[in-house]
């Protein structure tokens, strides 16, 4: 199984901010949710996150060795990075959920991150297939790497929901790889 955890709750992430590659370490709440996913994930074998703090200290709370794996690194927002969505331009918001090739300035398109996530996907679908592989990342490439497991486009992006400290369960075993699970939280109660 492929499991794909986004990592616990940022003050950014708090305060509705756009997160993507700005490098800030989890709040309190954050921490406590890093420390509730490793029995939620006990038995997995290996431990994959992206390089950003926030991160590496929820990978970290799961008690295994971390690799630390580039394109697991959330969107690049550019120039948007760090500014509340409630400030994003309509026409600009509109533009980007419609266009997967759009990127804010300085940043990084949906197309692009689909592409460097399931290449990433691919290089652990085998060994996902027998043992345990839990991925650490961010909201962005949870979406990602749902769309490559269900085989369908990135555009499915703008329609999903991940919670920090969510568990999604990706399949990787039999004829075709599956959706078990989708943001469940119910370890965070």
């Amino acid at each position: 199984m492929l499991i794909v955890v986004r990592h616990g709750r940022t003050e950014a992430n708090a305060s509705g901010l756009l997160l993507g590659r700005n490098d800030p370490g989890l709040d309190e709440l954050g921490r406590l949710q890093a420390g509730t996913l490793a029995a939620a994930v006990a038995g997995s074998r290996r431990v994959v996150c992206s390089p950003l703090r926030r991160t590496r200290e929820t990978a970290a709370a799961i008690g295994l060795p971390v690799e630390v794996d580039e394109r697991w690194i959330e969107l690049d927002y550019g120039a948007l990075d760090g500014v509340p969505m409630s400030e994003v331009p309509a026409d600009l918001w509109s533009r980007w959920t419609s266009d997967l090739t759009f990127a804010p300035e300085d940043g990084e398109s949906i197309a692009a991150l689909g592409e460097r996530v399931r290449a990433a996907c691919e290089d652990l679908a085998e060994e996902a297939a027998t043992h345990d592989v839990v991925v650490v990342t961010h909201v962005s490439p949870v979406k990602a790497a749902v769309a490559w497991a269900l085989g369908v486009g990135d555009e499915v992006a703008w329609r999903m929901f991940v919670a920090p400290a969510s568990i999604t369960r990706l399949s990787t075993s039999g004829p075709r790889r599956s959706l078990h699970g989708f943001n469940q939280i119910t370890h965070l109660t």
